[in-house]
């Protein structure tokens, strides 16, 4: 059998990585080699090729250390049935590329996963010693995120936050029932255990950082999670429910939202079609409600339909406001900053600049209009010296006057 060269054996793990979302480097500490020591940064930009949820762009290598896989997820293209060109690196190979790829200027940093091969313990510490070569041989001081293995043995799983700024853990499905069915090889209880200890393991870090001053940092990006969204029967309002969950147990940092995507020799038991792009960007504005504008789960699950699903043609905090006018108009001069964030059309910025320019005058609609995208659609939510929609708010047509208009570039949520 030839073996394949490094730039062939890229193109496939490389190609491979791309079905996963979670590999945002936001929220890790900042350090850079410009003192003359090290190698890396975790600011800057090079050449991008990824761009997160939010719009950002990062540039990461991102690849699978192996597609070989020993587990039977219906939806993995690497699934163990699944018949695609398989390729292994080394963790040296990892490593070396990462560095020349850096001193190209293509890269900020590293994006590891893998399949399974052999067993999750061999598969993890394969991980782990890639980035242990990265950080103590080459001293490379970007950014590291590493995909861990919730089967592996939880001390190697604790060792990989010594050396990577952010480690994730694949929920994969939001319901039990949906990993039973399309992922046997998989168990609900030992992901949600895996995630507990490395939520344990972050925190006793950083409380011995409190203590002691030399303490090793340890994952300063915390973890995060991906679901699939469409390959099981879930409804919105389920994902909205175990997003919340898996941020008040584990204090993860996100919850990424990735679009099932129908994969060649694809299982007879995964959809045909995969679900509306815009239903994943509709589950990130729900994300945002409950992190950033104070909802929770169930107030984001009422701007659901009956059949717990959110509305595609407007955003959740729009058809919320619309479900609920009796909360309407907010007074901008008066309103606590709980009351003006559910204004459909108001950001946090935006929030946050009334709050501060009402301590020094009386605010008319002109003001807010300096403020946001489109004035008119907020007036019918609002208040001000100068505007009062007295029937407005009520009427029938409301959405009609208010909905964005087709086509129009997608936002989480106007400034």
């Amino acid at each position: 059998m030839i073996q394949k060269t490094i730039i062939e054996r890229l193109k496939v793990l490389a190609d491979a990585a791309k079905y996963d979302a979670s590999c945002a480097s936001s929220g890790t500490n900042k350090r850079d080699s410009r003192g003359g020591k090290g190698v890396g940064s975790t600011e800057g930009m090079g050449i991008c090729h990824a761009y997160a949820p939010d719009g950002r762009c990062i540039s990461l290598l991102k690849l699978l250390l192996t597609n070989h896989c020993i587990f039977d997820c219906h939806y993995c293209v690497n699934r163990k049935s699944s018949n695609v060109e398989r390729a292994r690196f080394t963790p040296q190979e990892v490593a070396d590329l990462t560095i020349s790829f850096y001193k190209r200027n293509y890269i900020e940093g590293l994006f590891l996963s893998s399949g399974i091969i052999r067993n999750s313990d061999h598969t993890m510490e394969q991980l782990v010693e890639t980035a242990r070569i990265l950080r103590e041989e080459h001293d490379f001081r970007g950014y590291i995120h590493l995909k861990t293995i919730p089967e592996a043995d939880a001390e190697i799983v604790r060792r990989a936050g010594l050396y990577a700024d952010r480690v994730s853990i694949n929920v994969e499905l939001p319901t039990v029932a949906g990993l039973v069915r399309l992922a046997p090889d998989k168990n609900a209880q030992t992901i949600d255990g895996a995630m507990g200890t490395m939520n344990d393991a972050i925190t006793e870090a950083r409380d011995a950082k409190k203590r002691f001053r030399h303490a090793p940092r340890y994952a300063p990006a915390g973890q995060s999670t991906q679901m699939i969204v469409g390959a099981d029967g879930a409804s919105d309002a389920d994902i909205v429910n175990r997003a919340s969950a898996l941020y008040g147990q584990h204090r993860l940092r996100r919850v990424y939202y990735s679009a099932f995507s129908p994969i060649p020799d694809a299982s007879a038991v995964l959809p045909l079609k995969r679900p509306p792009l815009i239903r994943e960007h509709r589950l990130y504005q729900s994300d945002w409600l409950m992190r950033f504008y104070g909802y929770s789960p169930g107030e984001v699950a009422q701007a659901a339909g009956a059949d717990g699903m959110l509305p595609l043609d407007i955003d959740p905090k729009l058809a919320w406001a619309l479900k609920f006018r009796e909360s309407f108009p907010v007074d901008v001069n008066r309103a606590p900053k709980e009351a003006l964030l559910r204004v459909p059309g108001l950001g946090t910025r935006g929030v946050g600049q009334i709050l501060s320019a009402r301590r020094h005058r009386t605010l008319r609609l002109d003001d807010i209009a300096k403020l946001t995208v489109s004035v008119a659609k907020l007036r019918p939510f609002i208040v001000t010296a100068d505007w009062r929609p007295v029937t407005l708010t009520d009427r029938a047509d409301l959405k009609a006057l208010v909905a964005p208009d087709a086509g129009r570039q997608l936002d989480l949520f106007a400034a």
